[in-house]
């Protein structure tokens, strides 16, 4: 199972990334969580501009197994929303850390970052 280094994670299974514009942060799913869900079918995201919470839904996911909610690793803006994902779902299974991403928030607190878990500690957790 692949944990990059360079990545930050959430106990929820996202991982969050220097976004594709500066000050942002990138949010998807890691290996680990597509892994558990099976085969991705639906995404439901937020629209660019919607006020995110940590900790909080911003979105589900549903496989063909289930329906899991998405959570927000940092307090801030969804600035950016991957509508390929939106209209092909399947490529959260086949790229979950690249073409897979969900949004990107301009986070209120950019050290928010800090507090989540480095690939040694979601490493740790993913293996119980």
């Amino acid at each position: 199972m692949t944990v990059p280094d360079e990545l930050r994670y959430t106990e929820e299974h996202e991982w969050v990334s220097a976004g594709a514009r500066e000050g942002t942060l990138r949010v998807g799913i890691t290996e680990y969580a597509q892994d558990q869900l099976g085969d991705v079918v639906f995404v439901d995201l937020p629209e660019t501009g919607t006020t995110v919470t940590a900790g909080e839904p911003f979105g589900e996911i549903e496989s063909t197994k289930s329906v899991s909610e998405l959570f927000a690793p940092v307090d801030g803006e969804v600035t950016a929303v991957n509508e390929a994902v939106t209209e092909a779902p399947e490529v959260i299974n086949s790229d979950p850390y690249g073409e897979g991403w969900l949004i990107e928030i301009t986070p209120a607190d950019p050290a928010a970052v800090d507090g989540l878990l480095d690939a040694e500690a979601y490493q740790k957790l993913i293996e119980g």
